[in-house]
This record gives structure tokens, sequence and C-alpha cells, in this order.
């Protein structure tokens, strides 16, 4: 499942290469309650088809009027982006269905060869993070080099967003627990990797969307190279495998590494990683284990949330101290009744 960014690049750039016109609408600023970030993406069509969002839907829905009514220019002229405003009054927001004093500030662009939307889809297809400076003047973009997560800035002659690779997770283990995380992190835009070299583990796995590779996790991950949009988490409770995952990604740039386990266990493995393998303590405090955050979760599923959401707060830039650690929410709560989970048990978070 590709993310919405790209989505809507590939759909523009496919409308554009088919001979219709197209309009790119970019969140540029947001002030109070917006139900879209800065940076978000939409495109429309001449015939008011849409891809990605902006609001809450009432914006698409001006927006598409406007286009039909009076075309692609009666939005935006074909060589100068429009800057438009919603919500500052109290009838627009309520008309615009925006949240109580929210207000967005919006750029239309005719999608035009200048644009750069090819090479744009080309580069997050290739996980390269890239700064689009869009000039307000003429329409034209230059593409260079950019951050991960910029923030976009508009002054009165330049809009300036970032797009960066896909999130990716990396999971080392095939099981139920990597099948529901496949689903969850799917649903959120990652792609998806599971590897586990055990055939009998690996035989009657597989999952639409999902990459499934046979190699050893040491090797996948030095393939890789995890950049920061890559996450990694060891399911398989086997430190032959998991251990082999971590040495090199915690010496990586992912921006999450985690590995599933009991209190005890997560002990012992940093005591072997330090011990056998010579781990920076630097490098050992990135660990997160027992991966996920503390919901109280038993059955795989609610496992692979408590895992997500860590995964998620720790992409959206979260401090860890800020959040309910399994460790330190199982050291916190003392249960006078004892739930068994079979084989998630040590897992639970």
């Amino acid at each position: 499942m590709e993310d919405l960014d790209t989505l809507v690049l590939r759909t523009a750039c496919d409308w554009y290469g088919s001979g219709l016109a197209v309009v790119l609408v970019t969140v540029a600023r947001t002030w109070g309650s917006s139900p879209r970030p800065p940076g978000s993406l939409m495109a429309i069509n001449g015939r008011g088809e849409t891809v990605g969002s902006v609001s809450g839907g009432c914006i698409e829905d001006d927006l598409i009027h406007q286009i039909r009514e009076g075309g692609v220019q009666a939005a935006c002229a074909p060589d100068r982006p429009t800057v438009l405003r919603y919500g500052i009054s109290a009838d627009q927001a309520h008309r615009f269905g925006l949240p109580c004093g929210g207000t967005v500030e919006l750029v239309l662009e005719s999608v035009a060869a200048h644009s750069r939307l090819g090479e744009l889809l080309a580069a997050c297809e290739e996980r390269r993070s890239t700064e689009r400076r869009l000039n307000l003047r003429t329409g034209q973009a230059i593409l260079r080099q950019g951050l991960r997560d910029g923030v976009p800035s508009l002054d009165g002659t330049h809009l300036i967003t970032w797009l960066g690779p896909k999130a990716r997770l990396v999971l080392i283990g095939a099981g139920d627990l990597a099948r529901y995380l496949c689903q969850m992190a799917m649903s959120l835009g990652f792609d998806v990797v599971v590897c586990d070299p055990r055939e009998d583990h690996r035989a009657s796995w597989s999952m639409s969307g999902v990459q499934v590779t046979h190699e050893m996790p040491d090797d996948l991950i030095v393939r890789l190279k995890p950049d920061a949009r890559t996450a990694v988490v060891a399911l398989t409770h086997d430190p032959k495998l998991d251990d082999l995952a971590l040495i090199d990604a915690l010496q990586s740039d992912a921006f999450y590494v985690g590995a599933i386990g009991s209190r005890r266990n997560t002990a012992q493995r940093r005591e072997r990683l330090k011990e056998h393998f010579d781990l920076s303590d630097a490098s050992l405090a990135r660990l997160r284990g027992p991966a996920g955050l503390y919901i109280g979760s038993k059955t795989p599923a609610e496992i692979a949330l408590s895992i997500m959401a860590e995964v998620v707060a720790a992409k959206n830039g979260i401090v860890a101290h800020d959040l309910m650690s399994v460790e330190r929410g199982k050291s916190q709560t003392q249960s006078p009744v004892r739930h068994s989970a079979g084989p998630f048990a040590l897992a639970a978070a």
C-alpha cells in the first residue's frame, strides 16, 4: 500500500500524462486546529476527480466546484500558483467544516512539465528525501536533496516543502504477531519487509504487499542499510536470529529498534550484546525492549497494536520517556490475577 503523498504524486502524473488538466494543492500553513497538517497534498483533475485531501471534505468540495464551474483556470492561473485561505471567519469555519478557530492556507498550482512531479515521484520511490522549492511567480519548481521531515514554509515568492521516503518496517520472524503488525503497518502507509530464514516458519506465511525474505537477519540489515525512515523489530524469541538483526540495526540510522520478550530476557539480551558483541551503552540505549507501549495487551493483535503505537510515536518524534513503556508499565502494575497468553505471554504489552 502506497503512502498518501506517493499516491497523490503518482495519480497526478498519470492524469497529466493522459492529457488532463491537473491542479496540485498543498497545505502550506495552518492556524489553530486543522484536519490536515502542513505539507499534505491533494490533486484535482479537470473532470473534478480528486486524490488526497486537505480538510474534512468541505474545502475539497469548494475547490471541485470552482474547477467544474470555470475549469482549472478558475482555481489557479496556468503559470502562477494561487494562495487561498479558508476559515478566517466563524462563518467560513462553519461553512467549510473547520474546527473552531481553525484556518488553513493552501497553494494551488497547475501541473506542467516545470512542476517536476515525475522526478519528485521517482525520488520518493528511491527513498531519497527531497526539498521542493516552488516559485509562486512563475510556477517553476526546483528539487534538491532535503531534510527527512522539514516543515513547509511560505513567503511572498516561494513555497518550500519536503518529501521523504515512505516509512519502512522490517520484521525479523514470520508468525501471527508479524501478520498483525504487517496489516497495521500497511494501513499506516509503511513499506513492510518480513525476514525469516527458518523454512518451517516461512513456508506457509505470505501476505499481499509484504516482501518476505529468507536471508539471515544480519545480511538483510546490511543490505537494506536502515535509514532514518526505517524501524526494525525482532520477533523470533531466538537470540541466534534476533541478536544478528539487532547488532547492525542498533548501529544504523533506524529511527526505532525493538525486540519482544520478557523484562528478564530483555536484560539478558542487553548484557549479551554488550559482553559478546561489544555494543556501546549509547547503542544499547536505543533498544526498545520489551517493544511496545504498555496497554495491558495479551493477544497477538493487541501486542501488535502496542508495538505499532510505539513505532509511530518514534516516527513522529515523540520522546520515549514521555510514554509508558512495557517495562515501566509492568513494573508499576501489580495484578492479583495472572492471565496466560500462550507463547505470547512473555511479549504481552
